[in-house]
C-alpha cells in the first residue's frame, strides 16, 4: 500500500514496544532520537498508570511528550515530577460504588485495583498486585476503597478487576447488567478486567492527542497488539500491528509489522516513517 506521510505516532506499551519480558525494544531509544530531529512525536498510550508510564517515557527520552494513561481517560503532558493533565474521563462515583457493592458481595475473591491521578489503591495485597508492581514497577496503597469513596472527592480513572479466567468472565457479564449510567467493561487480558467511563478509548486518546498537535488523522500512525487496540488502529491514517497479535487485532489493521520479540515497533517506524523523509 501507499502509506501516508506521518506527522504524529501513538503506540501501545505491553506487547509492543516491550518484549515478552517487559523489556524496551532496543532499538527504540535511538529510533525516537530520529523521530525527535524530524519534530515526529512519539506518544505512548496504555492501560497503565502515569507511574507505569514515566519510568518507560524518561527510558526512551521523550521529555516532555504527553502520555495516555488508562487507555486514554488521563492524558498528561510533563514528567514524574511535574505534569500537568491536557484531557481526562473519570467514572462517575455512583458508578464505582455500585461496582464495588457487588464485588463485595458476589465476587469477594477479585482482586480490585482503583486508580486516580498517578496513585493505585487497594484494599489488600494479593498475588496479582504483586504480579501488576512487578510489571508496572508501581506500589498500590492499601486503603479501604469504600471508605475512601465516602471522604475523598478524588476522580476515579480506572477500576482494575483481577482474577482467575473464569471467575472474571462471570463478572464480566454479571456487571454488564447493572444499571450503571457512564460505565465500559472490557478484558485486556482473559482475567483483567478494566473499568472505565464509556468516554475513554484509544481511539479517543487519539483524537484528542492528534487535536492537541493539530495534525489530520490521516497523517497519524498507531502500533498495537491487543483488542483494545483495535479502535485506535482502524482510526489512524495508518495502522500498525504486531505480528504477536490475534488474528481479529491484525485483521483490523492496515500492515503487519514483526513481533514485539523481534524490535517490531523500531521496524515500521523506519520502513513507513523515517524512510519516506
Amino acid at each position: 500500500m501507499n502509506s501516508p506521510t506521518i506527522e504524529l505516532i501513538l503506540s501501545d506499551i505491553d506487547g509492543t514496544i516491550l518484549d515478552e519480558q517487559h523489556r524496551i525494544d532496543q532499538k527504540l531509544p535511538q529510533t525516537i532520537q530520529q523521530l525527535k530531529k524530524q519534530e515526529i512525536p512519539f506518544i505512548l498510550a496504555s492501560a497503565r498508570s502515569p507511574r507505569g508510564i514515566f519510568p518507560l517515557a524518561e527510558e526512551l527520552q521523550l521529555g516532555d511528550t504527553p502520555i495516555a494513561c488508562y487507555n486514554g481517560a488521563l492524558i498528561l503532558e510533563g514528567n514524574a515530577t511535574n505534569y500537568q493533565t491536557i484531557t481526562e474521563h473519570a467514572l462517575q462515583s455512583n458508578d464505582v460504588v455500585l461496582i464495588l457493592d457487588v464485588i463485595k458481595r458476589n465476587f469477594p475473591q477479585v482482586s480490585i485495583s482503583l486508580y486516580s491521578g498517578i496513585e493505585w489503591f487497594v484494599d489488600r495485597t494479593d498475588k496479582w498486585t504483586d504480579i501488576e508492581a512487578a510489571i508496572t514497577k508501581d506500589s498500590p496503597t492499601v486503603q479501604d476503597l469504600q471508605l475512601f469513596l465516602l471522604e475523598n472527592n478524588q476522580p476515579i480513572h480506572k477500576l482494575l478487576l483481577i482474577e482467575e479466567s473464569a471467575i472474571i468472565q462471570e463478572l464480566h457479564k454479571f456487571l454488564q447488567k447493572l444499571p450503571l449510567n457512564d460505565t465500559s467493561f472490557y478484558l485486556s487480558k482473559d482475567n483483567y478486567l478494566e473499568v472505565t467511563s464509556k468516554e475513554v478509548s484509544k481511539e479517543k486518546a487519539l483524537i484528542d492527542i492528534a487535536n492537541y498537535y493539530q495534525i489530520p488523522l490521516a497523517k497519524t500512525m498507531t502500533l498495537g497488539d491487543n483488542f483494545n487496540d483495535i479502535p485506535m488502529l482502524e482510526l489512524a491514517g495508518l495502522g500498525i500491528v504486531m505480528q504477536n497479535a490475534p488474528q481479529e487485532v491484525k485483521n483490523s489493521a492496515d500492515i503487519e509489522t514483526l513481533s514485539n520479540n523481534d524490535y517490531g515497533v523500531s521496524y515500521a517506524i523506519h520502513k513507513y516513517v523515517l524512510a519516506k523523509k
